[in-house]
C-alpha cells in the first residue's frame, strides 16, 4: 500500500467524466488499497480515483451514519440518483463543503436530502444504499467528481464569486499541482477529534 499526491483543482483528470472500470484486476484492488490509506492519512471522508490522479470510476469513504450502510467502504461503477435540493440559499454555517481537491477551503451548497447510490464492490457483487443526510451528500460530492465536477463548479451566486477568486489566488486552476497526505501540513487543520462531517471529501 501506499499514500498517493492528491492533485489539485486544474488537473485534467479532475474536470473530465472518469472511465467505467472493465475488469477488478490486482491493479485495481492495489488503486482501492492505496486510496483507503491516501483518504485515511488525508483524514478525509471520501476520496474519489481521479483526486490520484486516475481517472476511473471508483470511490472509496470512510463516514458514519444511521442509514445500515457500512461506514467504511467502496463502489466500482457506481450510478447515484438523489432528490432534488430545497429551492433556497445554503446554509452558511450547516451546509458546508470542503474537498481535498480544493484543500484548506470551505464553502455553503445545498444537496439533496436523499440518494441511492448502486454499483459493485470488489468482488463483483452488486450493492444498493439508500442514504440520507451527510452521508447522502458525500455520496453526491464523491459522484461529481467521476463525472468531472468539483463542488465548487456548484456554487452559485457570491460563493461562486469567491471560490474563483480563491482558486486564481492559490494559484490553482493549472495542472501539475498537488499536495501529499501525511508529508504536507493538513490544509484543513483536522485532528483525531475533528468530527466527521467536519472532513472534507
Amino acid at each position: 500500500m501506499a499514500i498517493r499526491p492528491v492533485v489539485i483543482a486544474g488537473e485534467p483528470v479532475l474536470h473530465e467524466r472518469a472511465r467505467a472500470v472493465e475488469v477488478i484486476d490486482d491493479e485495481v484492488r492495489e488503486l482501492v488499497r492505496d486510496m483507503f490509506e491516501t483518504m485515511d492519512a488525508a483524514r478525509g471522508v471520501g476520496l474519489a480515483a481521479p483526486q490520484v490522479g486516475v481517472g476511473l470510476r471508483i470511490f472509496t469513504w470512510q463516514l458514519a451514519n444511521e442509514d445500515r450502510i457500512p461506514p467504511r467502504g467502496v463502489v466500482v461503477n457506481p450510478y447515484l440518483t438523489s432528490s432534488k435540493p430545497v429551492v433556497g440559499d445554503p446554509d452558511p454555517h450547516d451546509e458546508v463543503e470542503g474537498c481535498l481537491s480544493v484543500p484548506g477551503e470551505s464553502f455553503p451548497l445545498r444537496r439533496g436530502e436523499q440518494a441511492t447510490l448502486t454499483g459493485t464492490d470488489l468482488a463483483g457483487e452488486e450493492i444498493r444504499y439508500e442514504a440520507t443526510g451527510w452521508f447522502a451528500r458525500m455520496l453526491q460530492h464523491e459522484y461529481d467528481h467521476l463525472n468531472g465536477f468539483l463542488y465548487v463548479d456548484r456554487l452559485s451566486g457570491k460563493w461562486a464569486r469567491k471560490a474563483r477568486k480563491t482558486v486564481k489566488g492559490n494559484g490553482w486552476g493549472v495542472p501539475g499541482q498537488s499536495w501529499m497526505p501525511g508529508v504536507d501540513r493538513d490544509p484543513f487543520g483536522h485532528d483525531d477529534d475533528t468530527p466527521e462531517e467536519e472532513r472534507a471529501d
